[in-house]
């Protein structure tokens, strides 16, 4: 190899070396946001993997087409979503930090993940914008007890005008005051309490009648 090819192959590692460790690592930037944002991020450790499994075990993957996820930070579910969405699935993320919404661009070159940097309250014009009628799931750990007033009971009503018939807002939380922004718009709500995380989380499972568009699955 003449000397000049080897120094620009050197250079070329070298350099690919410093970007790796420029490039911030998934827990560094979720500490990062949550110290940028608080009250929107909740909490400073990601979820486990044992909730995100048991939060994603009733969807049905063979037959959906568009989940939706609010708050997804760092992609701690993102990227379980990936993996369990057919090949034609889209998976649309929404937050309002544009820091996380630019990490996950950057970090999952996955073409059916669409990161959007927009409120969860805007859900049904977010979707539309992206060619769907409707979302087959929604997913959100945003901590709701913290949101500004007004804020959680709009975003109760859009996710369940967004869902379709027979779909399912997912919910998991540290506080159950959720349950009072998304009761009103769900008759059917399953709830569930998971150990192996930190801090604890309530779930919840939200469903959309089948029928009137509000009710039993």
């Amino acid at each position: 190899m003449p000397p000049s090819t080897a120094r620009s192959v050197k250079s070329r590692r070298h350099a690919a070396r410093f970007n790796d460790r420029r490039a911030p690592s998934p827990r560094w930037q979720f500490l990062r946001g949550f110290l940028k944002h608080p009250v929107m991020v909740g909490s400073i450790i990601p979820s486990s993997r044992t909730l995100i499994e048991r939060m994603l075990k009733p969807v049905d993957w063979e037959t959906t087409k568009l989940v939706v996820e609010y708050g997804p930070g760092v992609g701690t579910f993102t990227r379980p979503i990936l993996e369990k969405l057919g090949d034609k699935g889209v998976l649309i993320a929404i937050d309002t930090n544009a820091d996380f919404i630019r990490y996950l661009r950057e970090s999952i070159p996955d073409e059916r993940l669409v990161a959007v940097t927009g409120s969860a309250a805007d859900v049904d014009q977010i979707v539309h914008d992206h060619g769907f009628d409707h979302a087959d799931y929604v997913l959100s750990g945003i901590p709701f007890s913290t949101l500004p007033p007004g804020v959680g009971d709009a975003i109760g009503k859009a996710t369940a005008k967004v869902l379709r018939p027979g779909g399912a807002f997912l919910v998991y939380q540290f506080s159950a005051k959720v349950f009072d922004f998304i009761s009103p718009h769900f008759d059917r709500i399953d709830r569930g309490f998971e150990w192996i995380n930190v801090p604890p989380a309530k779930l919840f499972w939200a469903w959309k009648s089948q029928s009137t568009g509000k009710g039993k699955a």
